[in-house]
């Protein structure tokens, strides 16, 4: 299997950059393939605009999700997005590996969706959930808070953090095809112990050596909707 890291910390010492070492060598050690896009080491461009294509077919106003699809279709992308989505087209299963920054991922790994998920590659038209252009690759994601457990349960004051990710999970992941796997959460990170953190690891290991097991996230299926998204059980009222 080929495995695609896209890791974003801004610390090599932080615990997530440990989780991401751990995934490198227990994934290797399983004998999977893996490539890692380390986006603050890469100086990554976060910012999608027009630099982003060699040439544009509307060079007079920019619809970025059209450019990137004539783009996709010239070869005329940046060298930087072209290289990802290289490597994306080789994987088989994606992970991204981040902090949570405000419910939500770090703006550096944002910019890589939105420049490297690529509209005429990716999704477009109807090509979206299990018709999306990444249908057969996997998702998953790993991320360090600082927040403890039963802060996000369903009763808990913040709610459940799959449901704070569900613009990632379902908006992101699922939408563009990936089978989405559950992610791994390591909670309270910066307060715990060395102990605690050791056994944050070691339960990520396991995770990634019993990823066949898993059963993924249930998003829509296309097959149930109409070709105006209505849904069918709707029409059948």
């Amino acid at each position: 299997m080929n495995v695609l890291i896209v890791f974003s910390h801004p610390e090599p010492q932080s615990f997530c950059s440990a989780m991401k070492d751990a995934a490198i060598e227990t994934l290797q050690s399983e004998g999977h393939a893996v490539e890692v896009s380390d986006l603050y080491a890469m100086d990554w461009k976060a910012v999608a605009d027009a630099a982003d294509f060699e040439r544009r077919s509307n060079p007079d106003y920019l619809v970025y999700a059209l450019e990137q699809r004539e783009a996709f279709k010239a070869g005329a992308l940046s060298d930087d997005i072209q290289a990802e989505l290289d490597k994306l087209i080789r994987a088989d299963l994606v992970i991204f590996n981040f902090p949570l920054y405000w419910y939500s991922m770090p703006a550096i790994m944002k910019g890589w969706i939105d420049r490297v998920l690529i509209s005429g590659y990716c999704y477009g038209g109807m090509r979206f959930y299990d018709r999306g252009g990444l249908k057969g690759k996997r998702a998953m994601l790993a991320v360090t808070l600082g927040g403890q457990p039963h802060m996000f349960s369903r009763a808990g004051v913040h709610g459940e953090l799959n449901g704070l990710l569900s613009h990632v999970l379902r908006g992101t992941l699922a939408y563009v095809g990936f089978t989405v796997l559950p992610p791994f959460y390591a909670y309270h990170v910066p307060y715990i112990s060395a102990e605690a953190r050791q056994a944050y690891l070691d339960q990520y290991r396991k995770r990634l050596q019993q990823l066949d097991s898993l059963s993924p996230l249930q998003f829509p299926s296309m097959d149930d909707f109409d070709e105006n998204l209505y849904p069918l059980y709707m029409l059948e009222c």
